[in-house]
């Protein structure tokens, strides 16, 4: 079976797209960065790092140091799909990630974004 493509493509490809989308709505490109810490585990520096280094979605996850626990909370539809559906574990992580991007851009505050 062969991967989808979004597997390998890069998180740096895709971050201006999160980014726009939140300040669109008057949200920052911290509160961005904040969100994808929290799911990964990254600090901002090696965020930072994964995204010069251009790597694919899926060694983002597969690298992230500590994946939050509190993930599994994220529920909802993304792309017509309810997130906690989803079977394959990169796949459910990137929709995650939309999933926490849409909820920022819809002025949830940080605190149920991040499940606190």
């Amino acid at each position: 079976m062969t991967k989808h493509r979004i597997y390998s493509m890069s998180v740096a490809s895709v971050y201006p797209h999160y980014i726009a989308k939140a300040e669109k709505k008057g949200r920052t490109k911290a509160e961005v960065d904040e969100i994808i810490c929290w799911l990964t585990g990254y600090s901002q520096k090696a965020l930072e790092a994964q995204l010069e280094k251009k790597i694919g979605f899926e060694d983002f996850f597969t690298n992230a140091p500590r994946l939050n626990p509190s993930r599994s909370l994220i529920k909802g539809v993304i792309c017509g799909i309810r997130v906690e559906a989803i079977e394959e574990p990169i796949m459910r992580e990137i929709r995650y990630l939309d999933k926490l991007i849409d909820e920022l851009a819809k002025g949830k505050t940080m605190e149920k974004i991040l499940r606190t």
